[in-house]
């Protein structure tokens, strides 16, 4: 059975850092890397344009697609295909729990779902530490996300972790941990 992590949480709460800690740990976990249709940073992300985008949509090959920061991110199905390949672990990045909800129903795999948390006051830190140039708007998503997450009290999650006080190896064995544990031999 395919298998992959969901990593919820606000910007700045760690998800690079322990998507790398987690490469480490064990070569079969790989970053997903969304595709992008805008500006601004394209480490970490599969730039797009608007008529790929169209196509895939047109495909119903869309998973799940969000508007932040003046651009278009997207999960789509032919991605995460690839980033399955060989036994791979994809590391789905995500701060919407709408994200969450479409990737497990529309994308069928093992998903282990991992909270990761950091304070505002973390946040607002990292932020410009990170090189974010719109570190107001990266505390407005901090916002919506701990609004997004209090709108969902009944997701179950099989790992949560403050990342104020875990370290990135230490958070990185402990998801390492249940995905073996949950997931099925392969």
């Amino acid at each position: 059975m395919r298998r992959g992590i969901l990593l919820y949480g606000p910007p700045a709460a760690g998800k690079d850092t322990i998507t790398t800690a987690l490469t480490e740990l064990d070569a079969r976990y790989v970053p997903f890397l969304r595709l992008k249709v805008g500006t601004g940073k394209t480490e970490g992300y599969r730039m797009g344009t608007p008529e790929q985008l169209a196509a895939l949509e047109a495909r119903g090959d869309v998973i799940y697609r969000n508007d932040r920061y003046g651009n278009i991110y997207v999960v789509d199905r032919p991605g995460l295909d690839q980033a399955m390949e060989g036994s791979r672990a994809p590391v789905v990045h995500l701060g919407q729990m709408a994200g969450m909800e479409q990737v497990t129903a529309f994308f069928p795999a093992h998903w282990a779902r991992v909270l990761l948390w950091c304070s505002r006051e973390t946040t607002a830190r990292r932020s410009p530490q990170r090189g974010d140039t719109d570190t107001a708007a990266r505390l407005a998503a901090w916002d919506a996300t701990q609004a997004d997450l209090a709108a969902h009290p009944r997701v179950q999650w099989e790992l949560r972790v403050d990342t104020d006080a875990t370290a990135p190896r230490e958070a990185a064995q402990r998801i390492d941990d249940i995905v073996r544990t949950t997931s099925p031999r392969s």
